[in-house]
């Protein structure tokens, strides 16, 4: 494991000065490092496009949030790296250590004392008549909506190729437990533990009150079919975003890989939890 990559979040100082003395740390133990274009070029070094990364790396160390870190998992992808989150910000769910820790922390990773947890991803496809049109990850969520209007559209939902229901609804969030924190929390969605294999259904303000969120086994695959409504988005972690039509079909299922995290000391989930939602204050 002599191959590391370096990921920042983009135009963040701290991120700068945190892989200034990661790299000056791994000099000394005769690393080899490939850290991204932007912040190579303000350390006057040389550096490399973020999607060649993956391809070069053993593991790859990720400065920034959970937003940098999602979309790093998407970028990954299936070559199975293991990621390590170090947060620059607040206290984040996904990110393993803190800034300060990193010193301390990094020579875990190569002396072997340090664990793999894995998260399930989910993949989307979107269909416009027989064509698939676009294929996509994502670690959180895969989110349908409105772009602009709150107006309320049409959807068939379909699990296992069982037609179930037909939900008119601002909007739909489909979740992996990694995800069921970020945008379904915030649409009346439960918490799911994070390493669980199962994924989430949360509709976004139902005009039918009975149309609740439900848990669903990680083997099962939704299919959902745009029946009306404009301006309608797919949007994957909040970060990429695709225009679909009527009759659109998006075809959502567990992908066949896993994000690999690092994990570097027992971390409590529920201390994370209990700090982040505030819980008894």
């Amino acid at each position: 494991m002599k191959r590391i990559g370096i990921i920042a979040k983009k135009g963040e100082p701290d991120a700068v000065k945190a892989v200034k003395n990661l790299m000056q740390w791994m000099k000394k133990k005769k690393f080899e490092f490939y850290i991204e274009s932007e912040i190579a070029s303000l350390l006057k070094i040389k550096g490399y496009p973020r999607k060649e990364i993956p391809l070069k790396s053993d593991i790859i160390i990720v400065f920034g949030g959970d937003g940098t870190l999602l979309s790093v998992a998407r970028l990954v992808g299936d070559l199975g790296i293991p990621i390590l989150g170090v947060n620059l910000g607040g206290l984040g769910f996904i990110t393993e250590i803190n800034r300060g820790e990193i010193r301390k922390e990094i020579n875990k990773v190569f002396s072997g004392k340090c664990a793999l947890e894995e998260r399930i991803m989910l993949l989307a496809d979107v269909y416009r008549g027989s064509k698939r049109v676009i294929r996509q990850n994502a670690l959180n969520d895969v989110v349908l909506n409105k772009s602009a209007l709150s107006r309320m559209f049409e959807l068939d939902i379909a699990i296992n190729g069982q037609y179930v229901s037909t939900f008119r609804a601002d909007g739909l969030i489909i979740s992996t437990p990694t995800g069921s924190t970020a945008h379904s929390l915030s649409a009346g969605g439960p918490i799911l533990y994070p390493t669980l294999e199962s994924f989430l259904i949360t509709p976004i303000c139902p005009h039918t009150l009975t149309s609740r969120p439900i848990v669903l086994p990680d083997t099962f695959v939704l299919e959902v079919t745009i029946k009306s409504g404009d301006d309608v988005y797919l949007t994957l972690d909040g970060q990429v975003g695709f225009p679909l039509k009527e009759n659109d079909r998006i075809v959502i299922k567990k992908a066949e890989y896993k994000t690999k995290f690092l994990v570097l000391h027992d971390r409590d989930y529920f201390r994370i939890l209990k700090s982040k939602l505030k819980w008894g204050e």
